[in-house]
């Protein structure tokens, strides 16, 4: 059983955690040609980026068990679906690759919005 202190000491090591951040779960296939579009134009850069410091990218296959490991708000049909996701649970998506210029602003808008991200002036 444990004691008083041994219960407050156990709190307060468990409080002083920090939150798990949040991530960008990025669901592909083999053979998609906007996944390999993706990965032409942002995934080098993308871990560099103040986006991808706050967000870093997790490659899950679409029909993966790993897949199974998030809350999601509704099956992933198409790909590349880039989640945000936060403690295993989806925040935002964005279903396909619009394009970089798209992509970045969408991502900076859900960032914002969820996260608390500041995009640098």
């Amino acid at each position: 059983m444990l004691t008083r202190l041994a219960l407050i000491c156990l709190t307060a090591m468990f409080a002083a955690l920090p939150a798990r951040a949040a991530e960008l779960v990025m669901v592909e296939e083999i053979g998609c040609i906007y996944c390999a579009q993706w990965d032409a134009e942002i995934a080098e850069i993308y871990p560099k980026t103040p986006e991808g410091q706050t967000a870093p990218l997790v490659r899950v296959m679409q029909k993966s068990a790993e897949l199974k490991a998030y809350t999601l708000a509704r099956p992933v049909v198409y790909t590349p679906t880039f989640l945000l996701v936060e403690d295993n649970t989806e925040l935002a998506r964005i279903e396909g690759y619009p394009g970089e210029d798209f992509f970045w602003g969408l991502l900076e808008m859900f960032l914002t919005r969820h996260v608390g991200f500041e995009a640098a002036s």
